[in-house]
């Protein structure tokens, strides 16, 4: 039995379909990779999984956690959950910490909501948990407002939360987007080796191809609320069948050969993403896809097409040129970590 399984889930807004039928499995020590622009509905995807969706969003299909579905829970119930068997890490820390409370308090009150235990015992669990996200003097930073830490202090934090109760699952959303690059570096190889040492099935969500190249060993790619492509990463990367994950490709790759500024013309995917509600019917993609035929005004199922999965009228049959190039942001040993 998989760790966590999405059955197609689908969330609504009123009559607009934000995520449409997403499905993926998850075992333990398994890392899959969300990408795709803003707009797409990776958050939300993520935000549905966990329970956390505002009022006004509706979710349908399963979420199952072992034999559990979390959408079929009350609200007590999903509160058990979350935090227990599955966590997440928010990209915003400063927003998802409370201000007026020592962050050494917040991790404590995160234990005891879940575990049977003392103050005494959740306040030194959680001096402990500080030491194992790496803070130098974690008796004294356990003391401090979350106003008095860095950025990645901070995200430090929540990732001792978010492992505080041993969850099997762990969700991380843009979680080094608001850091600079050194940090970064730094909190992926953390990220890494606590899911390793937890067995922990994680969901990446990044905007960067890079981090999830080298973090994650799945992957799936998500534009207008559907997975359009998903498989093994190197795979995906290296032979992108969809024109929507060759467009992504080709962007991250000129982006990063530009950076010594000798290359005046970057490829860009034309257009923007469509607002919720706004996608045409059909493949999402469609408007701004050269490849677009009149038989793309109906959805393609997502099948195999080479070696994984997408879904295309017009599949590409060939790699991506340029290939996206190794990430300067993740160390060698990591960048191998997440690969098969």
């Amino acid at each position: 039995m998989s760790t966590l399984s999405v059955r197609n889930l689908t969330v609504t807004l009123g009559a607009a379909v934000v995520v449409d039928g997403v499905s993926f499995d998850l075992e333990p020590g398994q890392r899959l990779g969300i990408i795709g622009e803003s707009g797409s509905g990776k958050t939300v995807t993520a935000l549905a999984v966990m329970g956390l969706l505002a009022p006004s969003l509706r979710a349908t299909g399963q979420v199952l956690i072992g034999d559990r579905d979390l959408l079929a829970m009350t609200e007590r119930q999903r509160c058990e959950v979350r935090g227990g068997t599955m966590a997440m890490v928010f990209q915003e820390p400063m927003t998802a910490l409370n201000p007026t409370m020592r962050v050494g308090r917040q991790i404590a009150e995160a234990i005891r909501a879940h575990q049977r235990c003392t103050r005494a015992e959740a306040r030194q669990r959680a001096t402990e948990l500080l030491a194992r996200v790496e803070f130098t003097d974690p008796a004294r930073q356990a003391r401090s407002y979350p106003h008095q830490l860095s950025g990645g202090q901070r995200q430090r934090v929540m990732l001792a939360m978010a492992i505080a109760c041993d969850p099997a699952v762990i969700l991380a959303d843009e979680p080094t987007t608001a850091l600079d690059v050194t940090v970064q570096a730094q909190m992926l190889a953390l990220m890494a080796r606590l899911v390793t040492e937890e067995n922990a099935a994680l969901v990446l969500i990044s905007h960067d191809l890079a981090v999830v190249s080298g973090m994650c060993e799945r992957v799936m790619v998500m534009y207008g609320g559907h997975v359009v492509e998903s498989g093994n990463t190197a795979q995906v990367l290296a032979a992108p069948r969809h024109p929507y994950t060759a467009g992504l490709l080709a962007t991250s790759a000129a982006v990063s050969l530009d950076s010594d500024r000798t290359r005046l013309e970057v490829p860009y995917i034309p257009g923007q993403v469509p607002a919720v509600g706004s996608f045409p019917a059909g493949c999402p993609f469609r408007s701004r896809c050269d490849r677009a035929t009149a038989e793309c005004a109906v959805m393609p199922p997502i099948e195999a097409v080479g070696d994984h999965l997408a879904a295309c009228h017009h599949p590409l049959g060939g790699p991506a040129s340029p290939q996206i190039p190794a990430s300067p942001q993740i160390p060698a040993d990591l960048a191998e970590s997440g690969k098969e």
